[in-house]
């Protein structure tokens, strides 16, 4: 039976199992009664227990709790109750999110057994909308860590593309659960690129949302465009319908504003030949390597005809790294001080370093990088006057190999930091625009190859649509179309 219903969504391609289905079409079998949440569950757990083994994707699970959810689930399909927009669809929760009667290490062996009383908001949405929890997806410790997911608590995450390099980070789990068709939906956070590294990286799709979209309560600075939270998920309809979930206001988070969830939900039909479209390889200033700037030329050519005008612009954000790196040390002061105090000899270089730089900084520093921050975005949001969207390269490099932590040189260019490699999405957090993810064939090594879509200012659902739209034209072109890890090689090599 599972052959034939997969068979009437091959947009989705190369699905063999309930689990390879995406999370839209699965929840429409389930609205239809014909794929229960109790077999789509099972199917994930039998997926996730012959393939994590070798990547290292989930460090938690709760799969006996998911059963029985899962169990309630299908006999309220069956019954005919209403059901969520999520309802039956199994969910990793990023090791960062706190999950009620489920272990949540945040990748430190401070809370090696910290075990949550409750959900945090974003989480306790998605489980309201009968999302089912199946497990916790990998970390570096407490986010800090861009270029590969490894923390000492669980190790290294492997790239599902070839498990001898990196699944870039934070949520590289996330990512590379996604593509090992592990669960169809994932939670991920954000702060220099922490969604969008590991979805180019793992071949899924993610968006930054716009800041305050979807509210947390447990941010530390809660006036900041740094650190957000989103949806990871296989197909851009995917992250809208779990965007719909975790979006609307929330009282504890300042920024927080209300949203039409059925916008999100129900993606507009954007039509490509009305857009205006700059396009930036590296903002004039980025480190990028001439490989992934090659393969970025090559595929340009292939679909910016179908825009009405596709100009080359960079949005003049050239202070945007050093804004970055002096705020991050405000961040990072704010919610790890403590820790640095007390525990030093219990944290990871990432976090020391960034504690520390932080400590250096003058208030002269932080006052310049506070104004020029705002100079920065009041000028890159002018850039919507003549343009509906930005596309540049999802990443600046190719995945390194699963041991290198940090990116220290590009092009044979030293990094100044270890968030200089990551100038292409830091510099677009710090303007606070929904930035979607989508991949684009591979690149020159044979490894993902993707898109930072950037749209405007609590255009999310537009920035989707649009997104949605290039991925269907990606999809009829085998070059453009998402790669897909070959999980038979994959455990051959692990």
């Amino acid at each position: 039976m599972h052959e034939r219903l997969i068979a009437e969504f091959p947009a989705h391609g190369h699905a063999t199992e309930p689990c390879d289905l995406s999370a839209v079409a699965a929840r429409a079998l389930i609205g239809a009664k014909r794929l229960s949440p109790s077999e789509l569950v099972e199917s994930c757990i039998a997926r996730i227990e012959r393939v994590n083994p070798a990547v290292n994707a989930v460090v938690a699970t709760c799969f006996e709790r998911a059963r029985a959810e899962a169990r309630a689930a299908t006999e309220a399909v069956m019954r005919g109750d209403d059901l969520g927009p999520l309802h039956g669809l199994p969910l990793g929760v990023k090791d960062l999110n706190d999950t009620e009667g489920l272990v949540t290490t945040y990748g430190s062996p401070l809370y090696r057994d910290h075990v949550p009383a409750k959900d945090e908001l974003m989480v306790a949405r998605l489980r309201r909308a009968g999302a089912i929890v199946l497990g916790k997806t990998a970390t570096p410790e407490f986010g800090a860590g861009g270029n590969t997911t490894v923390n000492p608590v669980h190790g290294y995450t492997r790239n599902a593309f070839d498990p001898a390099r990196a699944c870039g980070g934070s949520s590289g789990g996330s990512g590379v659960a996604l593509a090992c068709g592990m669960m169809p939906l994932c939670t991920g956070s954000d702060s220099g690129g922490s969604l969008r590294k590991p979805a180019t990286f793992s071949g899924v799709t993610a968006i930054r949302p716009t800041v305050g979209l979807v509210p947390s309560e447990r941010r530390r600075i809660g006036y900041t465009h740094f650190s957000v939270q989103g949806p990871m998920a296989r197909t851009v309809e995917d992250c809208g319908l779990m965007l719909s979930v975790m979006a609307g206001r929330d009282i504890a988070d300042p920024l927080s504003y209300d949203v039409d969830a059925r916008s999100l939900r129900d993606l507009p039909e954007v039509d490509l030949a009305r857009l205006s479209v700059a396009v930036s390889v590296d903002f004039g200033w980025a480190p990028v390597e001439h490989g992934i700037r090659a393969v970025f030329e090559q595929r340009l050519a292939r679909f910016a005809a179908v825009f009405a005008r596709c100009d080359r612009h960079d949005p003049g954000l050239e202070t945007a790294l050093d804004v970055f790196w002096i705020l991050r040390g405000v961040y990072f002061l704010a919610a790890h001080l403590d820790r640095y105090r007390n525990h030093r000899d219990q944290l990871g270089a990432n976090i020391v370093t960034n504690v520390e730089a932080g400590l250096a900084m003058t208030a002269e520093q932080i006052a310049w990088a506070e104004a020029e921050h705002t100079r920065l975005y009041r000028g890159f949001q002018r850039l919507f006057d003549d343009y509906d969207l930005l596309i540049t390269p999802g990443q600046p490099i190719t995945p390194t190999a699963v041991e290198q932590r940090n990116v220290t040189a590009i092009n044979g260019q030293p990094m100044k930091n270890y968030m200089h490699a990551s100038g292409l999405t830091s510099a677009l957090t710090l303007m606070g625009n929904p930035c979607v993810s989508i991949p684009c064939g591979r690149d020159h090594t044979g490894m993902p190859f993707g898109l930072q879509i950037c749209g405007p200012m609590k255009g999310d659902a537009v920035t989707l649509g649009a997104a949605r739209a290039l991925e269907r034209l990606f999809a009829a072109d085998p070059e453009l179309a998402r790669p897909v890890p070959d999980l038979a090689v994959l455990l051959r090599a692990a």
